[in-house]
């Protein structure tokens, strides 16, 4: 069985890579964090799959971080500080997982990679 965790990026925003980098970072870590130990045991043990996907706006990026949250996977909504190029409470992305392929597959297979 295949692991992985997916990230979802705003893509109205227009992140410079850097600010993208640190907000995928960090729903990375917030995610896994909320994940269960085994999944993320057998998520680390092959590799720590993470695939970066996009959405055009914040309503589309709920969308999916509730039907991820109703499915019960581990889901983290990231909102920035403000502290560099963004206004402080933007949200910027969401992280799922790490999970089955299967289980986040069926939530994001009509997004596109970032």
């Amino acid at each position: 069985m295949e692991y992985k965790q997916v990230i979802i990026i705003r893509n109205d925003l227009k992140l410079p890579k850097g600010k993208m980098c640190s907000q995928a970072a960090h729903a990375a870590v917030d995610a896994a964090f909320k994940a269960d130990k085994e999944d993320v045991k057998h998520w680390r043990n092959s590799g720590s799959r993470k695939i970066v996907l996009k959405v055009k706006d914040k309503g589309e990026l709920y969308k999916y971080a509730q039907t991820s949250k109703d499915l019960g996977l581990p889901t983290s909504i990231i909102t920035d500080a403000g502290r560099t190029v963004i206004a402080p409470g933007t949200v910027t992305c969401c992280g799922i997982g790490p999970v089955t392929e299967d289980k986040v597959d069926n939530i994001v297979k009509d997004l596109q990679m970032m």
